[in-house]
């Protein structure tokens, strides 16, 4: 069979100039690959399927693209594969779209908000078939089998004479390594490699991919929906499959790999493992991957170090004991500052920190405590994000017994904590002190680590305009400038994610405002390209 796989994504990934192409004339894209539909890929040829794929971070495959192929070539199945909320009005959007062009065709969602939300999907946008729960390798051979008739299909939500019908979970997949590794030879692009800042920096120019050699995290932080979605599990791939895949791309001209694991560092003899047979077989693919602070694999450091492991990226959150205890992130401050430390001290290039602000009962003192620790951490790179609750997270159960949200009308809802929780800071003040924190901590930064700033700054001005990186160290030093309208918001929300902090304000409005929303940005996104190719070399986007 004829299968078309569709990766729905909010823009957060910005296509190079035609100038940049990469040597075989593809079209290189900063970001991740879409390893969820790559994998399906795979596992569908190898049972002898066709399948077709498409990432709408390609400009060349607008939706209209799409939707003539699907009317040209009647696949028996469109599968809409999306992560998250902020995803969710683009899938709608787009199987409404293919729907009004095409009767026939069979549509299926699959992803993580679409399995913990399947039968509420499923009454809002009837135009899906099916919407696909859990692990997607072995549902879509059986949905395939079953087309007709999905009931035997385990992990399936349907429809039935107008009664919505769920069939039982299926029982979760251990095995991993029976799965064949993802199609990533298939999908006409290319990525490139940068880093998870403000302002998207090109970390390689180096032919870049992602590899998930374990599922899961079974620990219980209350804005991760990741232990729901794997059922508290963790789930890993032995280390000689890894290897073996390690090996394949290396053969394919890979020079950077990113592990999506939600934690690789929980299993030491493992990653001990992994990193012999990437020195034993003469990889030297450069790789990355996340981490906690209180994994207990961090005499592994220097070993990950010699097997080319080039960046760790730690969840640290906050700097106030408190705020991590509210967050149940079950880690000390302690073990933060002796985690990042042994990183950098076994030789580890790039260490990031991930920070939240706008958290529940957030104090100005606890903010700026959080920006005092990443002053005095030997942090690469940052990022401080406002913390959002969405469906499926611990913090989204609270706020429901709260009151603070309804699961009625707000379930397809991403609200930021601090426009709905009365124990967060306003968000004016937010951004007033996150503000503050940034300049303090830049100047921190270039005054008394010096040496670890240039070297970092040496590597974006590799790939990036020297304008582009100036404004990365200047940026929280300007004023604020001329607001934006709500539509002008909304539209660079669609086309940009420049402003990520707005991502809650699109899963809100209605789809009618979507459809006007889209029309706007895809003219605004066009001028922007062609601005963009008249002027520079890689077009860095500032938030």
């Amino acid at each position: 069979m004829l299968v078309f796989l569709v990766h729905v994504r909010d823009p957060q990934f910005y296509a190079l100039p035609v100038k940049t192409r990469a040597k075989n004339g593809r079209i290189r894209v900063m970001g991740f690959p879409p390893i969820g539909i790559m994998s399906l890929s795979s596992v569908l040829k190898q049972a002898g399927h066709e399948c077709v794929m498409f990432d709408q971070a390609n400009p060349d495959t607008p939706d209209e693209v799409i939707i003539e192929a699907i009317n040209r070539r009647q696949p028996a199945l469109v599968g809409l594969s999306f992560l998250s909320t902020t995803s969710y009005p683009y899938a709608k959007i787009l199987a409404r779209r293919i729907r009004a062009a095409n009767q026939k065709v069979k549509l299926a969602f699959g992803g993580v908000f679409a399995t913990l939300s399947a039968q509420l999907v499923k009454l809002q946008c009837p135009e899906v078939d099916f919407v696909c729960r859990g692990d997607g390798e072995q549902l879509i051979l059986d949905l395939l089998e079953h087309l007709d008739n999905p009931e035997p299909v385990a992990g399936l939500t349907w429809a039935r004479d107008g009664q919505v019908r769920q069939n039982a979970n299926r029982t979760m997949e251990r095995n991993l390594d029976q799965w064949p590794f993802p199609d990533r030879e298939s999908l006409e692009l290319d990525f490139i490699e940068s880093m998870p800042l403000d302002v998207p920096a090109v970390l390689s120019m180096e032919r870049f991919t992602t590899m998930q050699t374990s599922r899961g995290c079974p620990w219980p932080c209350v804005f991760c929906d990741i232990p729901i979605f794997n059922e508290g599990k963790w789930r890993a791939r032995s280390p000689q499959h890894v290897t073996d895949e390690f090996k394949h791309l290396q053969e394919l001209g890979y020079g950077s790999v990113y592990f999506v694991d939600d934690h690789f560092l929980l299993q030491p003899k493992r990653i001990e493992a992994i990193c012999k047979g990437v020195v034993d077989n003469g990889i030297t693919i450069q790789w990355g991957c996340e981490g906690r602070v209180d994994s207990v694999a961090q005499h592994l450091f220097p070993a990950m170090a010699k097997a080319h492991c080039r960046t760790i990226m730690f969840g640290i959150e906050s700097g106030s004991q408190k705020i991590l205890d509210r967050l149940q992130k079950e880690q000390t401050l302690a073990e933060v500052e002796h985690a990042v430390g042994n990183a950098k001290r076994a030789g580890i290039e790039i260490v990031h920190g991930f920070f939240t602000v706008g958290n529940p009962d957030e104090t100005v003192e606890d903010m700026e405590a959080t920006f005092d620790l990443a002053s005095r951490l030997p942090l690469d790179t940052f990022g401080f994000n406002r913390l959002c609750v969405y469906r499926g997270t611990p913090l989204w159960q609270e706020y429901v017994k709260r009151g603070l949200v309804s699961e009625t009308t707000d379930w397809y809802k991403y609200f930021k904590c601090s426009a709905i929780d009365p124990t967060c800071l306003p968000g004016e003040t937010i951004n007033d002190v996150r503000q503050a924190g940034l300049r303090r901590l830049f100047l921190y930064k270039l005054l008394h680590y010096p040496v670890q700033t240039f070297r970092l700054l040496r590597r974006f001005l590799r790939y990036m305009p020297v304008r582009d990186v100036v404004y990365l160290i200047i940026k929280p030093f300007l004023g604020k400038g001329k607001g934006a309208t709500k539509a002008e918001v909304l539209s660079r929300a669609v086309e940009h994610g420049v402003l990520k902090d707005e991502a809650a304000s699109l899963t809100q409005v209605t789809d009618d405002m979507l459809e006007h929303v889209f029309r706007e940005s895809r003219s605004e996104r066009l001028r922007i390209q062609q601005e963009a190719e008249g002027r520079r070399e890689l077009p860095m986007v500032a938030s």
